[in-house]
């Protein structure tokens, strides 16, 4: 049986990278999926080799109306709303935290922050009123164990781990879960930014860095929030999983 069946996601950030497969996977699973995406042509891009069970939507999760707007039409389209996956991130190029500008800086709070509470003001009340739901943040194994030249990005993602703990105190009596994941790098777009000087010599010493000995697989990270959104982790709120092939150890 369809583990997501008859349930509605959003994923944003589901352009391409972790957003892609776990919009991807949702669907698999029996889910009608917003594929939202600041890119246009990826979310249709994707949504269209889904199929009829996904819809695209060009969003950008810094600015409230686009995030109610993104509410909106999904419940147009579906008629409810069971899952959130707050995936869409910023990253800047890896450098001294001294050196990164602030308009760097000021992308990554609205993109990796505010877009949170963005959502969450948007979302809540809608899951209310169908008696509950699952709330997943995309945060980073950089949150526990940080990678340097990347201090304020990981500061923002200890952030999602430290809102994700609170939420999931304040919207239990109201049966809606918030849980957090936190992935080791891929190789997916974000991983150049994260290297700042991309070789191979440079990938492979973060690469043994992983006890298992390989960067994070996009599916990895989907597989991971299709157990959170499932009524399989019903009991499960407030926690975060750490999908990172032992880097944290």
């Amino acid at each position: 049986m369809a583990r997501l069946k008859d349930k509605v996601a959003i994923v944003t950030g589901a352009g391409s990278g972790f957003g892609e497969a776990i919009a991807r996977r949702f669907a698999q699973e029996g889910a009608k999926v917003t594929v939202a995406d600041i890119n246009p042509k990826r979310a249709n891009d994707v949504a269209s080799s889904i199929g009829k069970n996904a819809v695209p939507l060009a969003v950008d999760v810094s600015r409230k109306d686009d995030v109610e707007r993104l509410i909106g039409v999904t419940l147009q389209q579906f008629g409810r709303l069971d899952i959130m996956v707050n995936n869409a991130g910023f990253a800047y190029k890896n450098m001294l935290l001294t050196d990164v500008p602030e308009d760097s800086f000021d992308l990554i709070t609205a993109v990796n922050m505010k877009a949170l509470y963005h959502s969450t003001l948007a979302v809540v009340p809608v899951m209310r009123k169908f008696g509950g739901g699952s709330i997943i943040n995309t945060a980073s194994i950089s949150a526990k164990h940080p990678r340097k030249g990347l201090t304020w990005y990981n500061a923002s993602k200890g952030w999602v781990l430290s809102a994700t703990k609170s939420m999931a105190l304040e919207l239990a009596e109201y049966k809606i879960r918030v849980n957090a994941i936190c992935p080791a790098e891929s190789e997916t777009d974000t991983l150049k930014m994260i290297l700042g000087m991309d070789s191979d010599e440079v990938r492979e010493e973060m690469r043994a860095s992983i006890p298992l000995g390989r960067f994070s697989l996009p599916e990895d990270i989907a597989n991971a929030a299709l157990w959170l959104g499932s009524d399989e982790a019903s009991f499960v709120t407030g926690t975060s999983v750490d999908v990172d092939g032992g880097y944290s150890l």
